[in-house]
């Protein structure tokens, strides 16, 4: 069966928001950190572009967190909106609570973390680079 792994893009901040998220997640870096300098074509970008993240990745239990910065000087634009989330299922109440915190912090919390109708400890809430994210534990689910 093949396998889904979120990919973001950033505005010139993929490195530091994975070195966030590193810090609440912990694990390493899936391979180096690539900068678009490091790539062929890229001579006449900006020396800012050409620090710019072509590919990072973290580990996060079985799955890949990965992404990359747009570079204007190759035309590209980026609109963070609401149309993608990061869901997390993490194993424990107390797990899912110490992500939410951590991941929230600076963000926007648009559902507080607390036990829903449907009988899942759930919230939801922006980051603060801008991406989305669900943190959802089910009980029975983590069993």
């Amino acid at each position: 069966m093949a396998k889904l792994n979120p990919y973001l893009n950033f505005d010139g901040t993929a490195e530091e928001a994975f070195n966030f998220y590193k810090s609440i997640f912990g694990g390493e870096f899936r391979g180096e950190v690539y900068k678009m300098g490091n790539a062929p074509g890229t001579e006449n970008l900006s020396e800012e572009e050409k620090n710019r993240v072509m590919h990072i990745a973290l580990p996060i239990g079985d799955d890949l967190l990965m992404a990359s910065d747009i570079v204007p000087g190759f035309g590209q634009s980026l609109t963070v909106g609401n149309n993608n989330y990061v869901s997390i299922f993490p194993e424990s109440r107390d797990e899912a609570d110490r992500l939410f915190k951590g991941l929230s912090e600076g963000g926007n919390i648009e559902m507080p973390i607390e036990d829903q109708f449907w009988g899942d400890y759930f919230g939801s809430f922006q980051d603060k680079y801008g991406v989305h994210w669900m943190v959802n534990y089910n009980e029975e689910s983590a069993k």
